[in-house]
Formats: structure tokens, C-alpha cells, sequence
């Protein structure tokens, strides 16, 4: 059993918090253990907890698309939330929610290793992004600890809002390119390992 594995059979037992009391699955979270691409989104919705898997709502359908314009297939990254549980309600996660299970997402960054990290709305955003607004900085990278995390809309955005639909597959396509410059900073062995924006 991989360490990932072992990871998440522990989430699934977890009762850090009273989302544990709620729901019908946990949600760990799905893909390759050496994905070079990781998306956090922000909780898990009712298909989710019925299923234990994210992303599969309609919201899910829009990311399948964001993944395949930029050439690659849902399988090829690896895809979690900020928390592992569904909110009843489908309310927002709440501050002792997301501090909670923190440390799992953590977890699972230090194992998988992606070279970038994209965060699908505030929620994901806000740890990385600190004090900033999604309206801002979206479709921008920061590097932090020779991570790169890029920061996009949740997709359930553009269900809501259809005119952001463009705004968000127009920052799917600037992935790759970041990406490319994630692996050459790494290549790099002497580049400064500094904060940037860009």
C-alpha cells in the first residue's frame, strides 16, 4: 500500500471536526500519486458525498472540459478539495472546517510533489493568495517553496455566472506555458528560490 493510499484511508476516518457527523462519504481526493498538476477546489458537493469522489457534478463536467483544452485527460492530474467533507446545505466551509483538515491536504501536497498547483476559487485561494481578491489575481501564478500555484475560478463560477465562462477557459490556457516555466525553474538548480508574481 503507497503512502497515499494509506493517507487517504486515514481521511476517511477521520472526526476532526462535525462535517464528520454529516456526511455519506469522505472525499479524499483522485489521481496519479506523480501528478504534475494538482487542483484544490473548495468542498465536496452532494454528488460528491454520494459517490466519494470530486468533481463529479456539473461543476466536475466543466473541469473534465478546462483539463482536455489543454490536452490532457482527468486521470493525468490529480484533483482534491480544501476540505474532505460535504457542508450540509452546501454551505461555504467555515473557518474551524478548513483549519481542520488542513493538514490533510498538506499531506497530500508534500506526497504527490506537483510541480503546479491550481486553485479553483477563494476558498483554496486564500492560503496561497493571502489578502488578495479572486477577481485580481486570477489567471496569475506565485511561486512559494519551488511550488508554483496559479490561481483560477471555481468552475461552478461559470454556472453561475455564464459570462465568466470565457474568463476561466481562457486561464485554463495559460497553464501549460506555466507549467513549462515550473519545470525549468526547477531544472534550474540556481535560481533564487523567491516569491514572484508573474
Amino acid at each position: 500500500m503507497s503512502a497515499l493510499t494509506e493517507l487517504h484511508a486515514e481521511i476517511e476516518r477521520c472526526k476532526n471536526c462535525d462535517l464528520a457527523r454529516h456526511r455519506t462519504k469522505v472525499v479524499p481526493g483522485e489521481g496519479p500519486e506523480d501528478a504534475t498538476i494538482l487542483f484544490i477546489g473548495e468542498a465536496p458537493g452532494w454528488y460528491e458525498d454520494q459517490s466519494g469522489r470530486p468533481f463529479v457534478g456539473s461543476a466536475g463536467q466543466f473541469l473534465d472540459q478546462l483539463i482536455g483544452m489543454i490536452g490532457l485527460k482527468r486521470n493525468q492530474v490529480f484533483i482534491a478539495n480544501v476540505i474532505k467533507c460535504h457542508p450540509p446545505e452546501n454551505r461555504d466551509p467555515l473557518p474551524g472546517e478548513i483549519q481542520a483538515c488542513s493538514k490533510w491536504l498538506e499531506r497530500q501536497l508534500e506526497l504527490i510533489k506537483p510541480k503546479v498547483v491550481v486553485t479553483l476559487g477563494r476558498y483554496s485561494m486564500a492560503k496561497y493568495f493571502p489578502g488578495e481578491s479572486i477577481s485580481k489575481v486570477h489567471g496569475r501564478a506565485r511561486r512559494i517553496n519551488n511550488v508554483t500555484y496559479f490561481a483560477m475560478y471555481h468552475p461552478a463560477a461559470a454556472l453561475h455566472q455564464g459570462n465568466l465562462r470565457k474568463v476561466i477557459e481562457a486561464d485554463i490556457l495559460k497553464l501549460p506555458a506555466v507549467l513549462a516555466e515550473a519545470k525549468a525553474m526547477e531544472e534550474d538548480k540556481d535560481h533564487p528560490a523567491q516569491l514572484s508574481l508573474f
